[in-house]
């Protein structure tokens, strides 16, 4: 694919090579791709910008007015720390001023392009790039921890999304480690680095962000989380095709490794429906813990609730068992009493929670019998 998405105010900086194109099928890509061209910057650092007389951690409407109130021209030595406004909407900078005043945080639109090119190349570059030994010596070199790891373009999007989609698994980790927001949303699409990883089929990446502690259930702005958008690429990738073969395979493990994080361990009740065939059978469950009832891959119910399912045996829920006796086969059976049946029946143990029978007999043994002696007249 062409350069991603660069930064507005480096939209002319060429940030990355050309690499293949992924090929989203016909939904939109959830990274726009477009061309860059190469500009050298300027080598002047002078701004329109207030002269703070102290360091100053005002909200942007505030700096804002500010500039208003106190028109001056200022010399900018260079930018030392960069924070992105709440809801990734933009940056601001941290300036060191040639004049000696106190270093003070500007709005990005106040700052001279070619000043913020100079900070901010090396790290978009980078991303795009997902040059991991860059990366690395980025951070190394931000021991005061003034650059935010979490730094947004103009579409809101981090260092981590670019990297996800690429499938960096070096750079997600090494993003991670340095703070980076996980479950960050960008503004063209509320798309995440899970999002990025499912879309672009990275299986690795999209493991290792789970691992790492990303949220599986946050939804974009067309409330798909990435685990629908996993199945929503593969329901519209061809089967047949031998070129689509290798994707088909990589959407199948992502969609399985999300499975695994969302279906936590619940016990079933009952199977109340089944759809699909193969390896997409699915079931609609009935929890015990009265959850919603869900639709669930056969591979994650036990075999025994499928077995009676397709076998037509119906399921109840027992009270407790109430008694025993031999049945016409020798084997055990138990009067068991129903939460939603009137009337006790007998069941052979086989049919029988087993823990039901066990505290019924517990409550036998426990049970006084009194010894020959008690109460016999004479003695």
């Amino acid at each position: 694919m062409d350069s991603l998405f660069a930064n507005q105010s480096l939209s002319r900086l060429k940030l990355s090579p050309k690499l293949s194109n992924p090929s989203f099928f016909s939904y939109q890509s959830p990274l726009h791709l477009r061309p860059t061209r190469c500009r050298k910057p300027y080598n002047s650092f002078k701004l329109f910008a207030v002269q703070s007389q102290q360091e100053t951690q005002s909200p942007l409407q505030e700096t804002i007015e500010n500039f208003e109130d106190e028109e001056s021209y200022g010399e900018v030595s260079n930018i030392i720390g960069s924070r992105a406004l709440e809801g990734g909407t933009g940056m601001e900078y941290l300036l060191e001023w040639k004049d000696d005043h106190t270093p003070s945080w500007v709005p990005s639109d106040f700052v001279a392009k070619d000043v913020v090119a100079e900070y901010e190349t090396p790290w978009w570059t980078a991303a795009k790039k997902a040059d991991e030994s860059s990366f690395s010596q980025i951070l190394s070199e931000n021991e005061d921890g003034l650059r935010d790891v979490n730094a947004v373009d103009s579409d809101g999007r981090t260092a981590l999304l670019f990297v996800s989609g690429l499938g960096s698994e070096p750079c997600v980790k090494l993003l991670a480690e340095a703070g980076a927001d996980l479950d960050h949303r960008d503004n063209s699409g509320g798309l995440t680095a899970l999002h990025m990883a499912a879309g672009y089929v990275r299986p690795g990446v999209v493991k290792l962000l789970v691992d790492v502690g990303a949220d599986p259930e946050v939804k974009d702005d067309r409330g798909l989380t990435p685990f629908d958008l996993a199945k929503e690429i593969l329901r519209v990738t061809p089967k047949g095709n031998p070129m689509q073969f290798e994707r088909r395979l990589g959407l199948e493990s992502i969609i399985r490794i999300l499975e695994e994080e969302i279906f936590e361990y619940a016990e079933v009740q009952e199977i109340l429906e089944k759809r699909g065939k193969g390896r997409d059978m699915e079931y609609l469950v009935k929890w015990k813990d009265g959850g919603a009832n869900e639709w669930v891959k056969a591979r994650f119910i036990g075999e025994d609730l499928v077995r009676d399912f397709e076998a037509g045996l119906e399921y109840a829920v027992a009270e407790g068992v109430m008694g025993k006796r031999p049945g016409d086969d020798g084997k055990n059976e138990y009067l068991v009493k129903w939460t939603d049946i009137d009337e006790a029946t007998w069941e052979p143990e086989e049919n029988v929670d087993p823990d039901l029978i066990k505290e019924f007999e517990e409550g036998q043994i426990n049970v006084e019998v009194p010894s020959s002696s008690d109460g016999c007249p004479g003695e």
